[in-house]
């Protein structure tokens, strides 16, 4: 018995500087300046120093756990604005709200297998920090049918695009979605991802900036890529509208 409690006890103190040195590693990260950059986000005729600044997970990893920016007039007014972490942060300036004021859009790459991004968009006009929604696709659905085909519909009004996936019947039929005959076991949606990308694009001179977003359509699991919806978005009285939206089809 005493061996045994021997044994724990010389254990606890062979593993207690490993534990030490994870949560040091992690707790000595400090913040810092990832990036500088002067506009002029307030509207007032002059620039703000605005410094992106961030504290890393660990000191062996590039993933940042906070992110935030630091915002200075001339008049040394200050503002801070806190995003989510992730890699890469990065900041642009444009008026997406067509005020004729830069507004800040911030974003980060979370990691994961999708290829997700995080995004803000933020309005600093009369030196009042705002943040703009973005926008979200909600009328996107899809569905398999018989014969080998997935239905994809963009909105309530528009003519649902038919994909045929009989390239890949053997594996539907082994995941029983299908059987030998291509009739459709169950009903059966398939994955739609949240918007995992944005893209700001200029419109024209007098229409000003809209975004455009990427958003991927699976069939039976994730990697099993069916094709992405593209959507051009504007930003109009307190609204994003859709101006286009297309199925593009993967390969």
């Amino acid at each position: 018995m005493k061996y045994i409690i021997y044994s724990i006890v010389l254990l606890l103190l062979i593993a207690q500087p490993f534990c030490t040195n994870t949560t040091s590693a992690q707790s000595n990260t400090e913040p810092v300046l990832i990036e500088t950059y002067e506009a002029d986000v307030t509207g007032d005729g002059q620039s703000e120093v605005i410094e992106l600044r961030g504290i890393l997970f660990s000191n062996d990893t590039n993933y940042y756990r906070e992110v935030w920016i630091d915002i200075t007039s001339v008049h040394d007014e200050q503002w801070t604005i806190t995003y989510e972490g992730g890699y890469d942060p990065t900041i642009q300036f444009i008026d997406l709200d067509h005020d004729e004021v830069q507004d800040i859009f911030y974003q980060s790459a979370t990691g994961g297998s999708g290829g997700l991004y995080n995004y803000h968009l933020h309005t600093l006009k009369n030196e009042k920090v705002e943040e703009i929604p973005l926008p979200e696709q909600l009328h996107v659905r899809g569905k398999f049918m018989d014969d080998f085909n997935v239905e994809i519909q963009l909105s309530p009004d528009s003519e649902p695009n038919i994909v045929d996936v009989s390239s890949r019947s053997e594996e539907y039929i082994q995941l029983d979605i299908y059987n030998d005959e291509g009739k459709l076991l169950e009903p059966t949606s398939v994955m739609i991802d949240p918007i995992a990308f944005f893209e700001p694009v200029l419109l024209s001179k007098s229409n000003g900036y809209g975004l455009k977003s990427y958003q991927q359509i699976s069939g039976a699991y994730h990697a099993d890529q069916l094709g992405t919806v593209e959507t051009l978005w504007y930003y109009e009285n307190g609204d994003w509208i859709i101006l286009q939206t297309e199925w593009v089809p993967s390969n």
